[in-house]
């Protein structure tokens, strides 16, 4: 019974935090690793997206009221992204992603410094790109990005927000709504391919997907009132935290 209670209350404060930008598998995963040590981790990843997908659409329709979506390019860029996860996914068969653990810290201490530096990056709107331009970069993004999530996954959301801000040009805030929608999609396609391989705890996951819809929601809600700055802050707090995590991962089994 506690072990219920325990990623239930997890996977409702990773649907906030990853709500606003991302990042909620930093906190979902290792509570479900350390509820249950000895369940195989493939069923442990499709017992957190089972969660998590609801709650990125739910963040994804609340944000879709509110805020303008370039719906034109944000449709193909979904379907490409629904097929970059799968072959990542498929790829983590054959080939280790181990390689990835090394690299993604530095990756990621380069997205903080680069936000801490641009002090005024995100903080207005301006798309650099319109119509088939737009498409094939978002498209672009969604492919590399989904085939990552698919392939390895930590820090698939945040990433995603900063590519929108730095690449196609959006603030914070719209660049996470697009985020959510883009992430929904990747996340469809592993828990597809999870489902299919019989990797998902339905009666868990269920659960905390009620849970990670209500965190999602108070998530979503907190970032469209205060706006653009907020998802700022919360961005480079999560980025931090990813940082220390997948450095710890990655480095510390060496020492």
């Amino acid at each position: 019974m506690m072990e219920w209670w325990f990623v239930t209350l997890a996977a409702g404060l990773a649907g906030f935090v990853d709500a606003i930008v991302g990042g909620g598998g930093l906190i979902l995963v290792p509570a479900l690793f350390a509820a249950f040590p000895g369940a195989h981790p493939a069923t442990l990843f499709g017992v957190n997206k089972g969660a998590s997908v609801w709650g990125t659409a739910a963040a994804t329709w609340q944000y879709a009221r509110r805020v303008e979506m370039r719906w034109a390019s944000l449709l193909p860029a979904a379907a490409v992204c629904f097929a970059g996860a799968m072959a990542g996914a498929w790829l983590v068969t054959v080939v280790s992603p181990a390689f990835l653990r090394k690299v993604l810290p530095g990756v990621l201490l380069l997205v903080l410094v680069y936000t801490l530096v641009r002090k005024d990056l995100g903080r207005e709107h301006r798309p650099r790109f319109a119509g088939r331009s737009e498409t094939l970069a978002a498209c672009t993004l969604g492919l590399t990005s989904g085939f990552y999530d698919g392939f390895f996954g930590p820090g698939t959301g945040s990433l995603f927000v900063f590519l929108f801000v730095r690449w196609l040009g959006y603030d914070f805030l719209h660049a996470s709504a697009s985020a959510k929608w883009l992430n929904t999609t990747s996340n469809l396609a592993a828990l597809s391919l999870f489902a299919w391989k019989g990797h998902v705890w339905w009666h868990y996951a269920l659960v905390m997907a009620l849970a990670n819809v209500a965190g999602s929601t108070l998530g979503t809600r907190l970032a469209l009132r205060h706006g653009a700055g907020f998802v700022r802050g919360v961005f480079l707090l999560v980025v931090t935290a990813l940082i220390l995590k997948t450095g710890w991962d990655a480095y510390a089994p060496m020492r």
